[in-house]
């Protein structure tokens, strides 16, 4: 194998390692633009909506995160949406008032504190009912193209399937058991973390029993808005599936002060939100 392929397993192009400011693309904030959180808040979603209907709504944009709140394990009709960029924010706000099945959805801008405290209280919530995680999301309908492996709900879910389980997040239930690719993304990281962090954060001695291939900068990809502001979501390509789920030990443990979740992802999905941001 190529040795430059090891070192650069996502295969993403010279000058994207850690999709730094703008993902590779531009000076910090270009052209000029206002500097903001590409995240949006949806209130009145059907309660029994889950990931496939909030992607079938924001069709033709690709959100880097969906958080669907939930208060004791039941949605409240309210949901987060990150995206790669404020262009793709500011399409998303056309969506406003426009319907999901019987109901009229509001679509609003909101603020990176807000999202980062409906992450924080998501880790704490019980698991969506089993339902969510089915392949036809109750309802008979297929997944959508972006979903995991054997039907299982996208990982930007709010409390999408990680599988493993354990983990300091005040005694909230495992997830269900999701196929593995090698790629985990983290949400909720700090937002002064570093890839050393992250490396820091799996060299862990409860994993020493599992020899796992040790981390490199290049397999780590920390994923920035436009403007350069790290939006608390990262990817990490581990050297095997089998490494990447013996690293699942560590959802929903602390880095720093906040807790990490943990969910099997994908190079598709890492690259997509490398380009979003483009």
């Amino acid at each position: 194998m190529d040795p430059s392929a090891m070192m650069n397993p996502m295969g993403f192009a010279p000058g994207m390692g850690g999709m730094g400011p703008g993902f590779g693309a531009g000076p910090r904030g270009g052209f000029g633009m206002e500097k903001v959180f590409p995240v949006v808040r949806l209130r009145g979603l059907p309660f029994n909506a889950n990931d496939f209907d909030i992607y079938e709504f924001f069709q033709g944009l690709e959100p880097v995160d969906v958080l669907i709140v939930r208060r004791d394990g039941r949605t409240t009709g309210e949901a987060y949406v990150l995206f790669g960029n404020p262009l793709q924010m500011d399409f998303a706000l056309q969506k406003n008032r426009q319907s999901m099945g019987r109901r009229y959805v509001e679509v609003f801008r909101s603020k990176k504190q807000d999202y980062y405290h409906a992450v924080t209280q998501a880790v704490n919530e019980p698991s969506a009912p089993q339902e969510f995680y089915n392949g036809d999301g109750g309802d008979g309908r297929p997944p959508p193209p972006h979903m995991g492996a054997g039907g299982a709900p996208p990982p930007p879910h709010g409390m999408a399937p990680g599988g493993g389980g354990g983990g300091g997040g005040g005694g909230a239930p495992p997830r269900p058991q999701q196929e593995h690719t090698g790629v985990l993304k983290m949400r909720g990281l700090p937002f002064n973390s570093t890839k050393d962090d992250i490396i820091t954060f799996y060299d862990d001695p409860s994993l020493a029993e599992f020899s796992m291939a040790p981390l490199v900068h290049d397999s780590i990809h920390i994923v920035t808005s436009l403007d350069g502001r790290p939006s608390g979501v990262a990817f990490v390509e581990f050297a095997s599936a089998e490494d990447s789920a013996a690293a699942m030990t560590k959802d929903r443990h602390s880095m720093g002060s906040r807790y990490v979740e943990l969910f099997p992802s994908s190079r598709e999905e890492a690259t997509r939100a490398a380009t979003a941001g483009r």
